[in-house]
């Protein structure tokens, strides 16, 4: 089998297209790699949508944790401190389990005993929390002179929020979120080590990438192949993430404008 026909066979492999049966004897790279990245499809669609949809519920609650309404501050410190304050793989152990338990009282709720349901949800509340607390700190840090400008132009509510405390907040947070979204692409590896399983072998990239090592007891080829992908996708989120710094920060100087750092993370 060539390396096209083995591309055209597992290319969509984790999301149920062409060949049904894994290789299991004489692998070659080519399989390797064309499975590992048919995989990164799953990463792809956990990280992207669950950073889409937990922004806006970031945003949310670090309103919620900044407002002087003990009703409101309180719920959101909470949910930040549960989230940041637990493992991410516990979370997705203890959501599977729970998901399974609503299941057997209604079988509506079954949906979200599926990975790509189930597990995005985790994602969301997850990066919410981090992104929150990131947020949170940005708001914290908003010039005061910027507020009382706001005041004397004579924008109150919703239009000073729209027009000056939201772009101003982004702009301070952007360098720690682009770090947070590197790091959920990353913790979408955790998803089918967890509670979720994969159905029909349908897994992440981490996840085959996990079988080659299995079946050949060579971990050294498999986990280098994933490592090249998400350095490849880390690259990519940089990039775009730094269009959108720039677009930020346009009306800064070039010397005070702020760029994304990367930072380590010692546990998730």
């Amino acid at each position: 089998m060539s390396c096209w026909e083995t591309i055209a066979d597992y290319g969509l492999r984790s999301l149920g297209i062409g060949e049904r049966l894994l290789p299991r004897s004489d692998f070659t790279l080519c399989q390797q790699v064309t499975l590992i990245g048919s995989g990164m499809i799953w990463n792809i669609y956990f990280g992207t949508l669950a950073l889409i949809t937990g922004f806006f519920l970031a945003t949310t609650v670090a309103l919620g944790k900044a407002s002087q309404n003990r009703w409101l501050r309180k719920p959101s410190e909470w949910f930040i401190f549960v989230f940041r304050g637990s493992p991410l793989f516990i979370q997705f152990f203890f959501a599977y389990f729970l998901f399974l338990s609503l299941k057997s009282v209604n079988p509506a709720f079954g949906v979200l005993t599926a990975a790509a349901t189930g597990a995005l949800v985790v994602l969301f509340l997850n990066t919410a929390a981090y992104s929150a607390e990131i947020f949170h700190g940005a708001l914290q840090s908003i010039p005061r002179g910027d507020v009382e400008a706001a005041d004397a132009y004579g924008f109150t509510g919703w239009t000073r929020f729209r027009r000056i405390i939201w772009p101003t907040m982004l702009r301070l947070a952007w360098p720690a979120y682009t770090n947070e979204a590197i790091f959920l692409f990353h913790a979408t590896t955790l998803v089918f080590f967890s509670g979720f399983p994969a159905l029909q072998q349908k897994g992440d990239a981490l996840y085959y990438a996990n079988y080659f090592a299995d079946k050949t007891f060579n971990p050294f080829v498999p986990y280098p192949i994933v490592a090249g992908y998400f350095i490849l996708l880390t690259l990519i989120i940089i990039g775009i993430f730094g269009l959108v710094n720039r677009r930020l920060n346009r009306h800064l100087p070039p010397e005070r404008r702020r760029r994304p750092r990367m930072r380590t993370m010692v546990i998730r």
